[in-house]
């Protein structure tokens, strides 16, 4: 009888430990107190349970920012010389990222790359620290705000430990040894060009809009990305019309595979209007323009 009440105190104090851990780990906002806040407290409570194994095992920030170095290592491409306008514009993404990167909870060395590719309409972070961002993506942005809410949107999956938590998945599955230099090879690139489960993908849009907003950056940049992907999913995917943006075979091969791994656009503008709406955010609505700045001597772009 009493290693049974025993038993039961430790499975009451170990709930106490869950669910402080959970309450910890999630930023305070103020919520309205009604039927749709209760019910999604309580899904978001339960997917985070669901996640509790992880947590509990959860890797160090020293070995997740390892992990994320050997990470870039191997996927360097061979370099070649950037262009001035190149150059330009890493230097305005690193800017924009870094400014929206000092609000982030966790105090990471997030680093901003643009992958010098016309065609990929995507960005992706991996554990640790650094995020990229494709040349196509960057092609259809308008504003400076679009910019920051997308780079905050890939700095979130980083902070929520996302990224670091899908590493230790697929290391589980494939007995892949995170402490073996290399072993990570196993590990192909657009493994991590690919989305995160849905919920995990509104909360990085959830939390991604509060980054921009306290950074100084409008929310409606990202409404402005919904609603740009909204129309793109509708002709091209859907209709297989031409919007006015001209795009390549490979670019639309690149945004079937965005859709297919990420909510529906139209889902996302909803619950960014919604966020709008409940923090009182309608004001917010002047959008910095998106202007690359550089200067070129002899040819050469100068920092």
């Amino acid at each position: 009888m009493k290693r049974s009440v025993v038993f039961v105190v430790f499975f009451l104090i170990l709930g106490f430990a869950v669910a402080g851990l959970y309450w910890s780990q999630r930023r305070p906002k103020s919520s309205p107190v009604s039927a749709n806040a209760i019910l999604n407290m309580a899904a978001d409570a339960q997917r985070d349970l669901s996640r509790v194994p992880m947590r509990l095992t959860r890797l160090s920030d020293e070995r997740e920012i390892r992990i994320g170095k050997e990470l870039v290592s191997r996927y360097a491409t061979p370099t070649r010389n950037r262009t001035p306008e190149e150059e330009g514009l890493e230097k305005y993404v690193t800017r924009v990222g870094g400014t929206v990167a000092l609000r982030a909870h966790r105090h990471l060395p997030y680093t901003f790359a643009v992958l010098p590719d016309h065609n990929m309409i995507n960005a992706f972070s991996l554990p640790g620290g650094p995020v990229y961002i494709g040349e196509g993506m960057l092609d259809l942005i308008t504003s400076e705000d679009e910019l920051a809410n997308i780079l905050a949107h890939e700095i979130e999956h980083i902070d929520h430990y996302h990224c670091v938590e899908r590493v230790q998945v697929e290391a589980k599955l494939k007995d892949v040894n995170l402490d073996v230099l290399g072993a990570l090879l196993q590990v192909p690139l657009d493994f991590w060009e690919a989305g995160y489960h849905k919920d995990e993908e509104f909360e990085a849009d959830r939390e991604g809009m509060y980054l921009a907003v306290q950074s100084g950056y409008s929310p409606y940049g990202a409404v402005d990305s919904f609603e740009r992907f909204a129309k793109l999913r509708d002709e091209y995917v859907i209709h297989a019309q031409s919007p006015d943006q001209e795009l390549s075979e490979l670019a639309i091969q690149s945004l079937n595979g965005y859709f297919r791994s990420h909510p529906l656009p139209s889902e996302r503008l909803a619950e960014a209007n919604r966020l709008i709406a409940q923090e009182h955010w309608e004001t917010r609505k002047e959008r910095k323009p998106f202007r690359v700045e550089y200067e070129v001597h002899n040819g050469e772009y100068v920092k």
